[in-house]
Formats: structure tokens, sequence, C-alpha cells
């Protein structure tokens, strides 16, 4: 989700809801403890160098238990944040620490924000050696016996 998605789903929700992969929820009382911007420049296994640019969300739970943030607040950080850091239309990662510090990508299912699991690749799959996937066949559509079948004999 781009930043400009997420401000105008705020105008639209009365709360703010994160929920995980696994179902559960960041608890309601969660802070936004940072709104920034992170600039990852490296090179990948093929020798390219290639950049990316992330509008990073931190959040944190504490033990203050009657803290509840309103779209409304979140916006203003998310606002402020774009005007002082320069924080331009970049798709969202958020940070949460669960048991270790996670980073997810961020979508909506109509009334929660979801934390959508991250995951690695490749990015020189055609210089690194990796094998392009094998077409599945199914036995049966080749006409033959599986080798343990009893008229196979073979077993």
């Amino acid at each position: 989700m781009k930043l400009s998605q997420i401000k105008k789903l705020l105008g639209t929700v009365e709360t703010v809801n994160f929920q995980l992969p696994n179902g559960t929820f960041v608890p309601e009382h969660f802070h936004v403890t940072e709104v920034g911007l992170i600039n990852k420049r490296f090179i990948d296994c093929g020798g390219t160098v290639r950049s990316e640019t992330v509008a990073n969300f931190q959040l944190w739970d504490a033990n203050d238990f009657e803290h509840r943030l309103k779209p409304e607040k979140l916006l203003n950080i998310i606002q402020l944040s774009e005007k002082v850091l320069g924080i331009e239309d970049f798709e969202i990662e958020v940070e949460y620490q669960n048991t270790t510090i996670g980073k997810y990508d961020l979508g909506f299912n109509g009334e929660n924000f979801e934390l959508l699991n991250k995951h690695t690749a490749c990015l020189a799959q055609d210089q690194c050696g990796i094998p392009s996937e094998k077409q599945k066949v199914r036995l049966s559509d080749i006409n033959a016996k599986p080798c343990c079948a009893p008229e196979a004999k073979c077993c």
C-alpha cells in the first residue's frame, strides 16, 4: 500500500486496527513511534546495484492501556512526516516487534489494516544458476503405471 492510499483510508475508518498475518491484532493501545523514510542501496548476487525507498511505520505497544490512536492523529503524523522529511508517495513498510522486529507490507481488508508477510527473492535469477521451475506432470497423463502398482512387478 502506498502512502496516498492509507491517507485516503484513514478518512473513512473510525478506528485504526492492525491485523497480523496469523489473524491476531496488534493491541489496541499501540503507538506509532516512527514514520520515516528508509533508503536502501545494495548490490544483488548478479552484481547489479539497486536501490529501494519505502515509507516506514514503526508500531509499539506499551503498558498505557487507555491509549488509542485515532485515524485523524495518524493522518496528522503522516502529513507532518511528508512536510518535514520530504516523504513522497512510497510503498509503506511496517515494523512491529513480536518475538523479534518483523517487517511487513501493508494491506487493507475493508475493515482493518493488515500486516502482510514480506518475502525474499533472488533479483538476478538469470545470473546465479537457479534452475527454472520444472513442469509438473501427472503420471496418469502419460499413461504410465506407478512403479509400485501390483501389475508393475518392480517393488
